[in-house]
């Protein structure tokens, strides 16, 4: 790579004697800096390749753990959809009936392919269900020929009459009529959606957000609960306390009222003393 070349300019000074660089100083100092940048772009280079062996490396390491993962969810019911329902990127994009179909979700699998860079597949299992034949719907992000991201499906085989992308349109046309509110297009449309792979959001959520780390959208509504908890707690401790502040203030009114009553008294014994001496 040649360095560019410094187009000459008037320098302005306003000192006096001052020294101006030269052009050919200039030239210099760019072609040096040029090469210290390729340089550093090799090391970048040789880093990103190292770090790929590492991920690589750990992607294998991670894979045992991952399988031992998927039995003990097994063995936990509606953990998928549950997952999903919780995850606010995907639960915005399931209708009710796309809930009722992913409860026969058993299994979801993430497999990046050995070069990580050049893509990943995506796995549901399902067991028997009155939606669709198919006991295994999968989408896989590539790079074609050309470089270019691509994606690819598994083709649905719906049953009679239960094609959710389908009724989803017509539900939207009717509901328009009776409500502003509709119901978002099918989750199961994305299955059929490969108009940009390379910024494909679902499969990026799953991939990156949810695959990881599951178990933390399950637990989701738990720990709702423990905040409210927490948040109920409160609320009877300021009772108690607002209580006890109403019982102070009793106490404090009632002491008033015995000073004023003794010195009633002292009043009127000071007067009866007045009396008796006339």
């Amino acid at each position: 790579m040649s360095a560019p070349k410094v187009s000459k300019k008037e320098v302005n000074s306003n000192h006096d004697g001052a020294d101006e660089t030269s052009e050919k100083e200039q030239q210099e100092a760019i072609e040096h800096i040029d090469e210290v940048q390729n340089e550093t772009d090799r090391l970048n280079e040789q880093a990103s390749e190292e770090i790929l062996k590492v991920e690589q490396k750990y992607n294998k390491l991670r894979q045992p753990f991952f399988q031992k993962r998927s039995e003990l969810i097994a063995k936990i019911p509606n953990f998928w959809v549950t997952t999903f329902v919780n995850h606010p990127q995907v639960s915005a994009l399931l209708g009710e009936e796309d809930e009722e179909a992913l409860h026969y979700l058993t299994r979801v699998e993430v497999t990046e392919f050995e070069d990580i860079k050049s893509g990943y597949r995506i796995d549901f299992y399902f067991d028997e269900n009155p939606y669709f034949e198919n006991k295994v719907l999968s989408k896989e992000f590539y790079l074609n020929e050309s470089g270019d991201p691509s994606s690819k499906s598994t083709e649905l085989k719906w049953k009679a009459g239960k094609d959710l992308t389908k009724r989803s349109s017509q539900t939207q046309n009717k509901a328009s009529r009776k409500r502003q509110h509709e119901e978002p297009e099918s989750f199961f449309t994305w299955f059929t959606d490969h108009s940009d792979a390379g910024a494909d959001e679902l499969g990026e959520v799953i991939k990156d957000d949810i695959w990881p780390n599951p178990l933390q959208y399950y637990l989701v509504p738990d720990m709702e609960d423990e905040e409210a908890e927490g948040e109920e707690e409160d609320d009877d401790d300021e009772e108690e306390e607002g209580l006890e502040d109403i019982d102070e203030e009793g106490d404090e009114d009632e002491v008033e009222g015995e000073e004023d009553d003794d010195e009633d008294e002292e009043g009127e014994e000071a007067e009866e003393d007045e009396g008796e001496d006339d």
